[in-house]
Formats: C-alpha cells, sequence, structure tokens
C-alpha cells in the first residue's frame, strides 16, 4: 500500500531536519510571540565571533579574503552552513541540505589555492544559496510538491537526479562557488507567499509575523538572516524582487536571455509568452554585480540556447558611475505613487518619499510616472497568459500524491485554451509593450535633460511584506515582466509603527483597494523592511546594478 501524501510529506521534512548536525539543533524554538524578529543580535548567541565575522562579510568581502588564501574556504563554508541550520529551524526556509559535499568541494579548493597559490576562480570559496529549481546532482528536487519526492521532475526511475545538474550550476562550480543548500518555494512556484505540504510557510526573519515571500521565499528568508551572502531565484511575477523587498535585500529580475536557465526545473514549462527568468539576491549590490559578471565570463550564449551573446559591459555601467561620482550628471526618474489598482500602505508610501526626496536633493529631476497602458492592462494581459493550460501542469504536479494546493497558490483549474488565443495574447502583449515604450521615449520632453528617464521608482507590493494569506494584488510587480524590463530592489528603511499610522477616512478605488488597505498594521509591521524597485529598460542590468549602489548609498551612506 503506498505511503499518504502525509506520511511522505512528513518524512521528508525529518529528513532535512536529520541532515543538520546534532551541535547545530537549537534546544528550543521560540514562538513569534516569544521572539518576533530572529535576525542580528538573536541569531548570534548560537554563533562564534568567527562565523559572525565571515557570515555578516558581504559576498564580495568574502572573496577578498578567499582568494587571496587569508579565509579557508572550509571555514567559510562551515559558517554558513551553521548559521543555514539555524534560519531554518526558526524559519523553514530549506528543502534540500547537502553541507557535507558543500565542505569537501571547499576542501578541494583549499587544496588547489595550496597547490597553484592561485585561486580556481573569481568565485573561489563563495557559498552561494540555490532555490529548489536548480538541478544539483546527488540531491533531489521537489519544488515543494509532495508527489516530486524520490522522483525526477515527478518521473521515477530515471536516474537523472543523480548525474544532472542545471548549466547555472555547472558554470557557478567552475567559477569557485560552494553550493550547500537548496531554498524552498511555495508549489507550483505561482505565489508571493512560499508556503507547502513539506516545510510548511516560509517566515521572514525580521519579522515572523511576516511573510519572506515567494516564490524564491527561502532565499529571501536565508539570506535576510544572513545564512547565505547571495543566491539565486527566478521571477515570473516578482519572485526575486518581492523576497528581495520582504528581507530587506537587493535582488535584480533580469531581462529574459541574459542569465542562463536551461536545465531548471519550472512550472509551465513550455509557456513561453513571459519567460521565467533567473537572477541573484544578496545584501549588497556589488554582491549582486559580483555573481552576475562572473557568470557572463564564462559565456553561457555557448550552452544555453536563449542567452544573448552580450557580455557584462562595462561601459553601460561607467557612463552611469563615473559622471555621478564627479557631480556631473543629472538623473531623471519616474516615480509611481499610486499604480491606479491599489494603493500603497502607508509605510511603503513613505519610502517613495524617502527616496524621491533623497534623489531631488541630490540634484535628479522626478517626474510623476503615468503611463498608456494602463497597469490594469498589463495585469489582465499577464494573468490572461499565466492561465494559458487552465492549471493543468500543476494540478498534474498535485495529483501525483493526491495532495492539496496552498490557499495561496494562484492556479485553478479552467479548459485549455487554444492556438489561436495564445496568438491573440501574444499580439495583444506586443502591442502593450510598443505603447509603453512609447511612453517611456516621450518622457525626454519631460525630465530636462533631453533624455527619457532612467528609470522608475515603484513600489514591489502594496505593503512592506505580506501577511500570510493576505496576499491579494501583484500589478506592482508583474509590469516589469510582461515588459521584460530589467528591475532591481532597494531596502529604503523599516516600518516606524508610531510614524507609518493608517490612512484616517481612506477613500479607497474599490473593494480590492479596500481589502488591502484592511491588511496593514502598525503593531503587526513595526520593524519591518520596506523596500521598493527601480525599473530600468530591457536588457539595462549593468545599468540599474549601478543605480542600485548610487541609491543605496545616498539613503544609507558608503
Amino acid at each position: 500500500m503506498a505511503a499518504s501524501w502525509e506520511t511522505t510529506a512528513k518524512a521528508k521534512a525529518q529528513s532535512i531536519l536529520d541532515l543538520i548536525p546534532a551541535e547545530w539543533r537549537l534546544s528550543h524554538i521560540p514562538s513569534i510571540a516569544e521572539q518576533r524578529d530572529v535576525s542580528g543580535s538573536y541569531a548570534h548567541q548560537f554563533l562564534s565571533a568567527s562565523e559572525i565575522e565571515i557570515t555578516e562579510t558581504d559576498a564580495v568581502g568574502i572573496v577578498a579574503k578567499t582568494t587571496t588564501g587569508q579565509w579557508s574556504a572550509v571555514d567559510v563554508a562551515k559558517a554558513f552552513c551553521h548559521r543555514a541550520a539555524i534560519a531554518h529551524q526558526l524559519l523553514h526556509c530549506l528543502h534540500e541540505i547537502f553541507f557535507d559535499a558543500a565542505i569537501r568541494d571547499a576542501e578541494k579548493m583549499d587544496k588547489f589555492f595550496k597547490e597553484h597559490g592561485k585561486p580556481l576562480g573569481p568565485l573561489h570559496g563563495l557559498p552561494v544559496s540555490l532555490k529548489d529549481q536548480f538541478h544539483v546532482k546527488d540531491v533531489e528536487t521537489s519544488m515543494g510538491y509532495v508527489g516530486w519526492i524520490g522522483t525526477f521532475e515527478g518521473k521515477k526511475g530515471t536516474g537523472k537526479e543523480k548525474v544532472f545538474e542545471s548549466e547555472m550550476v555547472k558554470e557557478l562550480r567552475a567559477l569557485g562557488a560552494t553550493l550547500y543548500c537548496k531554498t524552498s518555494v511555495p508549489h507550483t512556484l505561482m505565489s508571493g507567499e512560499t508556503v507547502n505540504n513539506i516545510i510548511g510557510y516560509t517566515l521572514n526573519a525580521k519579522n515572523r509575523e511576516l511573510s519572506a515571500g515567494g516564490s524564491s521565499g527561502g532565499e529571501g528568508a536565508l539570506i535576510g538572516f544572513r545564512g547565505s551572502p547571495v543566491g539565486f531565484g527566478t521571477d515570473i511575477g516578482g519572485s526575486i524582487r518581492i523576497p528581495a523587498a520582504f528581507n530587506g535585500l537587493y535582488g535584480i529580475r533580469p531581462s529574459s536571455g541574459r542569465l542562463p536557465y536551461e536545465g531548471m526545473a519550472n512550472s509551465m514549462d513550455g509557456q513561453n509568452s513571459i519567460l521565467s527568468v533567473v537572477g541573484p539576491l544578496a545584501t549588497t549590490p556589488d554582491g549582486l554585480k559580483l555573481v552576475f559578471q562572473s557568470l557572463l565570463s564564462t559565456k553561457p550564449w555557448l550552452h544555453d540556447p536563449l542567452v544573448h551573446e552580450i557580455p557584462w559591459r562595462d561601459d553601460a555601467e561607467q557612463a552611469v558611475l563615473d559622471p555621478l561620482r564627479r557631480s556631473k550628471k543629472r538623473l531623471s526618474f519616474g516615480v509611481i505613487c499610486n499604480d491606479g489598482v491599489v494603493t500603497p500602505t502607508p509605510p511603503v508610501a513613505r519610502a517613495i518619499d524617502i527616496m524621491v526626496h533623497t534623489l531631488e536633493k541630490l540634484g535628479h529631476k522626478v517626474i510623476t510616472w503615468n503611463p498608456t497602458p494602463h497597469h490594469s492592462q498589463l495585469n489582465a494581459s499577464c494573468f490572461k497568459i499565466w492561465d494559458f493550460d487552465g492549471g493543468k501542469d500543476c494540478l498534474g504536479a498535485f495529483a501525483l500524491s493526491g495532495e492539496p494546493a496552498a490557499p495561496q497558490a494562484l492556479v485553478v483549474e479552467r479548459p485549455e485554451v487554444t492556438a489561436s488565443t495564445i496568438m491573440a495574447a501574444n499580439i495583444e502583449k506586443r502591442s502593450l509593450q510598443k505603447e509603453y515604450m512609447e511612453y517611456w521615449n516621450s518622457t525626454a520632453e519631460l525630465t530636462g535633460t533631453g533624455e527619457p528617464v532612467d528609470a522608475v521608482i515603484s513600489p514591489v507590493a502594496p505593503f512592506p511584506a505580506a501577511r500570510p494569506e493576505m496576499y491579494k494584488y501583484y500589478g506592482y510587480s508583474v509590469m516589469a515582466n510582461m515588459l521584460d524590463y530589467s528591475s532591481v530592489v532597494v531596502p529604503v528603511t523599516t516600518v516606524d509603527k508610531n510614524v507609518d499610522k493608517r490612512i484616517e477616512n481612506f477613500t479607497p478605488i474599490d473593494a480590492a483597494d479596500q481589502e488591502v488597505q484592511n491588511t496593514y498594521d502598525p503593531e503587526i509591521y513595526d520593524g519591518a523592511h520596506v523596500s521598493l524597485q527601480l525599473i530600468g529598460r530591457r536588457l539595462q542590468e549593468e545599468k540599474m546594478i549601478a543605480l542600485a549602489k548610487y541609491v543605496g548609498e545616498a539613503l544609507h551612506g558608503k
């Protein structure tokens, strides 16, 4: 008799915990009421001074030590494995642990450095975490589905999980990265919250009453806890930017075809109208640049047919940074204070004011962003595309085990659409992209620089982070996916319950607008991260990372 899905899920969850060394297991897991914020100093009680130093150094700082022999790859790997183990026990953020393999790889890197007097590559000894869509040899990929446990993407007996690796995994290994864990996702991947029937709900380290985001929520939670310096997620509707924003991190959604996606697991694979893209989340913008630039140095276009042959462009980065450093360049920005569909809650509105005033004080121009087409049109078109298969792929994965879908999963059974319907949707999308492009061009008449805006300031979501089962509006994030624009998240502030009070006498646009405002409670949100995104045009990743660094330093200092 086959085991029930509950039994299979429970066994898998326990197997993850069993891979945590006994000396790293917590004797007491505090309730949320006992300890809401488990980031920063709370975590220090479980770590040595050297582990704290290592894990609170950003990716660039780590490789500065590991590539010169000042820190051993093994010591760095062990420190992050330890902190990741603590993170999982408090936040439910890991799907796979392969610490032993990571330490063996780190030992090989240390041996290489000792024998050759040089690093294996630019990421030598850098721990990198991966969303559970990446295939890693000898490591399972469940993607949150109970029915995928013990299989290769739901198929039994292939043996591929023992040998197959995603292209980016191969590239990261070649660059010297240490791979040590895979992080949690919502089953289906189609949710701004991370929840599944295997590990439960992934929590936010800064405020465990809130979500870590989705669908790369495990990445957000882990890096937010400093259990990883940098990791990779994917984004089809905000799934990199949402966790980055909710956890106070930098994260970039590149345009499609910039980084390799070949060989990764996915939902609705073959739906090519809006492509999921892979991108990094990190504690600093320099961390984003390091891994992005390093990956491009491997020439991923030689192994992924959808990657553009575009190496890292130093000139695109320096065209932004050099004149700014000499105070000889004036930038211009559009700002979305309200997209006309859902009103941002008070902390997000305050973050917009902070960023706008900071940039204006530096002499930059900020104009109100009133695009055509309206964002409601982009939202409607996006959801139409997501529904092409009528939920068949995701529902089929649930049927493998008989498990139920979480209420947060954006999947509903509908009739599959016809080829002509898909063609019409693609024409509509192209038309919307063209119209938006021309609006962006037209802003050259308003900026005073003679050029269109450099980027658009926008919320990632209408709230600093979602409360469980309360993520009801995705319009602020899906616009970038519809347009295939480069978008980077910049942390701005934290919620202050004494400042970010509820809006008095709020007049909603409609019932949905009111529903979002009703989710905001200053007491619950107090101390939570508040972030925004800077949206650029297609394939402007170097520029957007440079702007993230510039704006981040303007907000927080160097």
